[in-house]
């Protein structure tokens, strides 16, 4: 089991029309092919800006060839750009973990 914890940090004022953007047009396209997340969240406290996606795969290469499929999915590419045109992302921080033997999820 591999997560993919993917953090966003949107500019002021963005990250509600981000989040609505991407609701409208880049969940659908990215849910049909990577399953749905495992957790998409806004935060409550610290960085109002940021919100956390996380995605759940078997492995790397169940992660490389799903997110091979997304990147050639013409709707995926048409919310990508729409998102590049609203110029609402700052930052993107990706970290793959990997549960530990002692606190699996759905255990």
């Amino acid at each position: 089991m591999l997560f993919d914890v993917r953090t966003y940090t949107c500019k002021p004022g963005f990250i509600a029309r981000h989040l609505a953007l991407y609701k409208e047009k880049g969940l659908a396209p990215q849910s049909r092919i990577l399953g749905a997340p495992f957790a998409f969240m806004t935060t409550e406290t610290g960085d109002v800006n940021q919100y956390v996606h996380i995605w759940l795969y078997q492995d790397a290469a169940d992660r490389e060839r799903r997110r091979t499929a997304l990147w050639a999915d013409p709707e995926w590419l048409a919310y990508v750009a729409e998102s590049g045109k609203l110029g609402a992302l700052e930052k993107q921080e990706n970290r793959l973990m990997k549960p530990t033997d002692f606190c699996m999820p759905g255990r």
